[in-house]
């Protein structure tokens, strides 16, 4: 039990190495770099849980860039409450740019598919998402994700921007729920 970690009242153990994220967003950087060279691209990073992988994402990235965020809530404790909370909204104008949105994660894809609505109401120029996460099995709402880094069954993740009320999201790899 001693790579197992307590954070408030559940354990978690290793799944994704820091490692492996490391390589996973080395090849998407190389996809979005491919994909950008020519075009005018913003970064809309998805805080609190996008702000490494972004980080992490964005300093492999040689294309024209600007990075903005945007703050959505839609979770409390371990589930989706399956509403939006939109917190802190986008400062850029978004109108002739190409904009992909940073998320860590996308489960029931609800949250991703009210920023592809909401930002499509400010008329980007073309909206795509990446994100380190897909829990295909979870997805409520059918949604487009062009950047996936790693495919997960529907457990509860933890670590790398990931967090459970608030903790766990300094920890450099990805953990999941360890029933016990």
């Amino acid at each position: 039990m001693s790579n197992l970690i307590k954070v408030n009242d559940l354990w978690f153990e290793p799944f994704i190495n820091e490692q492996a994220i490391k390589q996973k967003i080395q090849k998407l950087a190389d996809q979005i770099n491919a994909d950008y060279a020519q075009k005018e691209l913003l970064i809309l990073v998805v805080l609190n849980g996008s702000f490494l992988f972004a980080a992490d994402l964005v300093r492999l990235l040689n294309v024209d860039l600007e990075i903005d965020f945007i703050r959505v809530k839609s979770y409390e404790g371990t589930q989706s409450t399956g509403k939006m909370e939109l917190l802190a909204d986008v400062k850029s104008n978004i109108q002739t740019k190409s904009v992909l949105i940073i998320e860590d994660i996308v489960d029931t894809g609800k949250t991703a598919s009210w920023l592809l609505n909401y930002l499509s109401s400010k008329q980007a120029l073309e909206l795509e998402i990446c994100s380190l996460i897909l829990k295909p099995d979870a997805l409520k709402e059918p949604v487009n994700i062009k950047y996936v880094g790693f495919e997960t069954s529907n457990e509860f993740l933890l670590g790398y921007g990931l967090d459970y009320d608030g903790k766990g999201r300094h920890l450099k790899q990805i953990y999941k729920q360890k029933s016990i």
